[in-house]
């Protein structure tokens, strides 16, 4: 897990995860699912306190950081609907050959009003793992959420606070992350193709105060 990934999973935790719990029992921890969870060079573990969340990891094959591997790599029914608080995948869906429905999952297995984060290569050599399939912009990462009808709270490439330290981005290895949330009220529709027509997203906005590295 390069550094730039493990970066921004922090500052996902610092500025998001660690405020989802203003509503909820005192005590009460943060379930969290992360989704290509196996440990090749690093994993998302540390970022998350064991007294404030309960962490699972699940992938495709049994291994070191892996809790969970589904039957079917698209239909985890090992798992029930609105099961966990926040669901997390980084470096993972590159090496998914339908993102799309994995992502359909991802938000299957949320809860309401959960939030979702992930975090892909935009740069990267190939890699197969068994495969390696795609590079993801920030465009990109906003057409994912609205697929499954996910309300996106931030999403960025190659982007760091003013001050970012140096391995915040790489050149080569820059990352793209995307943050949304769930609907509280009602289920997200996947997108109808008969009547969607793309507006384009002000990335600007979606990145919030992160500012572009290069």
């Amino acid at each position: 897990m390069h550094p730039s990934s493990q970066l921004r999973m922090g500052w996902f935790v610092q500025q998001f995860a660690s405020n989802q719990d203003k509503h909820f029992p005192p005590h009460r921890k943060m379930s969290v699912l992360d989704v290509g969870s196996y440990d090749v060079n690093g994993s998302y573990r540390q970022h998350f306190d064991p007294d404030r969340f309960d962490y699972v990891g699940l992938d495709m094959v049994p291994g070191p950081n892996v809790d969970i591997v589904p039957a079917a790599p698209y239909a985890w029914t090992e798992i029930a609907d609105d099961a966990y608080d926040i669901v997390i995948s980084g470096q993972a869906l590159e090496h998914v050959e339908f993102p799309w429905l994995t992502i359909e999952e991802m938000t299957r297995v949320l809860k309401k009003d959960g939030l979702l984060c992930i975090i892909v290569p935009r740069g990267f050599e190939e890699h197969r793992y068994p495969v390696d399939c795609y590079r993801f912009l920030t465009d990109g990462m906003v057409a994912l959420a609205r697929y499954v009808g996910l309300s996106v709270l931030h999403a960025h490439t190659d982007c760091g606070p003013t001050d970012a330290h140096a391995d915040w981005s790489h050149p080569g290895a820059e990352d793209s992350i995307l943050i949304a949330r769930k609907p509280y009220d009602g289920k997200p529709r996947r997108v109808d193709a008969s009547s969607y027509h793309c507006i384009p997203p002000d990335q600007a906005i979606l990145r919030g105060g992160l500012v572009p590295l290069k």
